[in-house]
């Protein structure tokens, strides 16, 4: 019996690709140059399964093409909103995703953002990688003190309770939330959690706002000038979610006017292209989502697909089936 014929979008790590060849009939992507929307569409024409990453765009357009002989999607990454699920359902493509395998990574990205835009630390690395350190005074990049500050979490899923982790243990944080979802008593006695009635209340009372509700329509600047303008003056806003859950001009906007203290973002809406306002803001911390990026968790991640797809081949329910 041959083989199920498989490609790949984006470079996969070396590991993850052996394993592939071993198993499939597989075409790799060696340039690791994003594809077009016809070449996502011959794609989805002449394998048996199409593994994307986040930033391919499989949206009707790409699904909805004649002949097709895909019939799974095996996405590399947690995120699914650049797969239409509706369209996939439609078309009877089953998809998957790999959750869980990169939440302490993501959390450990929450907390350095918001350590660093508090800290000032990339201000000050800019300062001395361009020669203008004029040595210690007392008033040199005064930042905010993190500790017993209070994180507010939006959403409260694996990633925030991560971040709240670290957060509360290591920092003295007190945490509050909004999630429609209530975690379990023991998660919010685990870290003396105070749930909010709305997202409105977490802008309200935090010093940090974290990020940590899924992209989509139903979150889709779900922070915008309003929401944002509920926020104290001295607080800042972390985001290592999604980046279409923020208004990118009214928070460039609200950076400038320095109606809030900062921000610290790892993804944003059109990466990777970035609105060139966030540059000239010297209160933000920008990062290329490097959320998921350690060597063992993009592993993990890729095995995760290994894991879906062979499921799906061996006539069993896919773990991570999303559509």
């Amino acid at each position: 019996m041959s083989k199920p014929k498989v490609l790949v979008t984006r470079r996969w790590p070396e590991e993850v690709e052996a394993e592939l060849k071993q198993k499939y009939d597989v075409t790799l992507n060696e340039k690791d140059i994003p594809m077009s929307i016809p070449e996502l569409q011959a794609a989805f024409q002449n394998y048996d399964c199409v593994c994307p990453t986040v930033t391919d765009p499989i949206n009707e357009e790409v699904l909805s093409i004649e002949n097709k002989r895909a019939k799974i999607i095996a996405s590399f990454g947690v995120g699914f909103n650049h797969i239409d699920l509706d369209a996939a359902k439609k078309e009877n493509l089953v998809v998957t995703n790999t959750p869980e395998v990169l939440t302490d990574c993501t959390a450990d990205i929450a907390m350095t953002l918001l350590l660093s835009v508090a800290r000032r630390t990339g201000e000050g690395e800019r300062e001395l990688r361009a020669g203008n350190w004029a040595g210690w005074r007392p008033t040199h990049l005064r930042g905010t003190k993190v500790t017993g500050k209070t994180l507010g979490c939006i959403g409260f899923g694996r990633i925030a309770q991560a971040t709240a982790d670290r957060a509360h243990f290591g920092f003295g944080m007190n945490i509050i939330f909004s999630d429609p979802y209530m975690p379990s008593d023991d998660i919010i006695k685990k870290y003396n959690a105070t749930p909010c009635g709305s997202v409105e209340e977490v802008l309200q009372k935090a010093d940090f706002v974290s990020i940590h509700c899924p992209g989509g329509e139903s979150t889709y600047h779900l922070l915008n000038k309003e929401r944002i303008g509920m926020m104290k003056k001295t607080a800042y806003l972390i985001n290592s979610a999604r980046g279409d859950v923020i208004d990118n001009d009214a928070l460039i906007e609200a950076l400038r006017n320095k109606t809030i203290a900062g921000a610290g973002l790892d993804v944003f809406e059109g990466e990777p292209k970035l609105n060139p306002g966030f540059l000239a803001c010297e209160n933000a911390v920008l990062l290329p989502h490097l959320g998921s990026a350690s060597i063992e968790t993009r592993i993990a991640m890729g095995m995760r697909v290994l894991e879906n797809m062979e499921a799906y081949y061996n006539d069993k329910e896919p773990g991570d089936r999303v559509a």
